[in-house]
């Protein structure tokens, strides 16, 4: 069921080096109320060009629960405001369906009334 609200729920992606800097920026977010919900995934392998070099890394991943409204004036700054990456990962895509009590959670503690 899609959100009865119109507020338009979001998956962020984001990696990080370790877990400490994954709490860290999970503690973040849902300190400012950018976040309902951070899940962090632990030791997944990361393969990438950077600077013209083949990296193989690994690193945490954080799942993060949103809304569209947030991401580009709040939720984008505040993680690049306590990651240590130059150019962190930050990524979201849309939830086009979810449990209506679930949505209705995410926008309850990300401040959308």
């Amino acid at each position: 069921m899609v959100n009865p609200k119109n507020s338009q729920p979001i998956v962020v992606l984001i990696t990080a080096p370790d877990r400490e800097v994954g709490r860290q920026i999970a503690k973040t977010l849902l300190e400012q109320r950018l976040a309902a919900c951070v899940n962090i995934l632990p030791a997944i392998n990361s393969l990438y060009v950077w600077e013209g070099k083949l990296q193989d890394e690994e690193e945490v991943l954080l799942v993060v629960k949103s809304r569209a409204e947030l991401f580009q004036e709040g939720l984008l700054p505040a993680v690049q405001a306590v990651h240590p990456y130059q150019v962190p990962e930050i990524i979201a895509l849309p939830v086009m369906a979810g449990l209506r009590n679930y949505l209705e959670w995410i926008d309850k503690e990300t401040g959308y009334s």
